[in-house]
């Protein structure tokens, strides 16, 4: 008993430590090179088409392929996007028409068919942003539209990454979401596309899933701690189930805007998750009695990450609530995929002598180390 006592003792005291070592750093900028859709609302009036663009320019004009990476410091080129990043708002501004004879060529927007040529009309670079955080501009494209035009619809380039489409000035709406390479439905300009609360709900599974597969490689490290606890199915349930409970408690709070904690604070500690559910793993072969509450405590910092990315789709109000629904329920098929992935890979010797000497110990050492990196990386640099 007294062991015990004194083995909890020592596991919140390092819980309390890598806590307090990242609240003292919030103001790090953990989230610096974090990707995140371009937001595009879409106005079709008086023989114009107006397409308003909330973009990362410098993540386009780099040419990262933000289809396949959650952070442009992952990307091959990611130093052609921190060249650009350094430069003045000025400098970018003017290579931003660079990406509209691509765009048009696709076409980015065709009405009933026809393609419809975009130029800049506006263009808003912030500038005295701190160049290790990401920086919004504000793109505004027009074209002429034919009298009498009654769909349209837009195409949004492979490798751009997600776009959240809104369309304005109509009663119900058409809001979407497309991944690159994706074209939108045809949308009436005369309104009544307005996705009802099914299609919303089915809509956002994939973003979910997508945000564990294959985009989110923490959240995937942070269940295969779980995973490598024992090679007994119970203690993965009782641990998943706490996990998801938690998740989706804060993924609900943070995404309604009802708790709202500063990515500088959740991705430092979410790193500390990693790091310590594989140390963990290393010192214990089984499932003890306090585990599953620091898991349901870290899968509360979890859920708040998953907030923020959700938060960033600029949903409207009437389908806020079953896209949050399919974005958890795609998340929760993102963990599933990755259980079922390390059963096909390693289930075959989980009831092995050695396994836990040869394969558990030896993956949760390399999944500490990487949390116990990305901790520093987020705290300190």
């Amino acid at each position: 008993m007294k062991r015990t006592f004194i083995l909890l003792r020592s596991k919140l005291a390092l819980l309390w430590l890598l806590s307090s070592a990242a609240l003292l750093s919030a103001g790090a900028g953990a989230q610096a090179h974090e990707v995140k859709p371009t937001i595009a609302d879409l106005t079709v009036a008086d023989g114009r088409a107006v397409l308003a663009l909330e973009v990362n320019l410098e993540a386009l004009l780099a040419g990262i392929d933000l289809d396949t990476v959650e952070d442009t410091d992952n990307a091959e080129n990611a130093g052609d996007y921190d060249a650009l990043r350094s430069l003045p708002a000025a400098r970018i501004a003017d290579r931003a028409p660079e990406l509209l004879p691509k765009w048009n060529s696709l076409p980015l927007l065709s009405v009933d068919g026809a393609a419809v040529p975009l130029e800049s009309v506006t263009l808003e670079v912030p500038d005295g942003v701190d160049p290790e955080l990401p920086r919004d501009s504000q793109w505004r494209l027009e074209g002429a539209v034919p009298a009498g035009a009654e769909e349209v619809q837009v195409t949004w380039p492979d490798g751009a990454g997600a776009l959240v489409l809104r369309q304005q000035g109509v009663e119900a709406p058409y809001t979407g979401y497309l991944s690159g390479g994706e074209t939108s439905p045809e949308i009436a300009l005369g309104g009544g596309d307005a996705e009802s609360g099914w299609q919303a709900f089915v809509s956002y599974i994939p973003v979910g899933f997508d945000h564990i597969l294959p985009k989110g490689l923490d959240h995937i490290l942070f269940v295969l701690g779980l995973f490598f606890l024992s090679t007994r199915l119970r203690p993965l349930i009782w641990q998943v189930t706490a996990f998801t409970l938690a998740h989706t408690v804060t993924l609900a709070l943070g995404a309604l805007g009802w708790v709202n904690v500063p990515g500088a604070i959740v991705e430092p500690l979410i790193a500390a998750s990693i790091t310590y559910v594989a140390v963990e793993n290393i010192f214990h072969s089984a499932l003890n009695r306090w585990r599953p509450l620091v898991i349901f405590g870290f899968g509360l910092l979890h859920g708040l990450g998953f907030a923020s990315v959700l938060g960033d789709f600029g949903l409207p109000a009437g389908q806020f609530v079953p896209a949050l629904i399919g974005f958890n329920i795609g998340v929760e098929l993102g963990q599933l995929a990755v259980i079922a992935i390390a059963f096909v890979l390693v289930g075959w010797a989980m009831n092995r002598d050695w396994y836990r000497r040869a394969i558990a110990v030896p993956a949760s050492c390399v999944i500490a180390a990487v949390g116990a990196y990305w901790f520093i990386e987020r705290v300190f640099l």
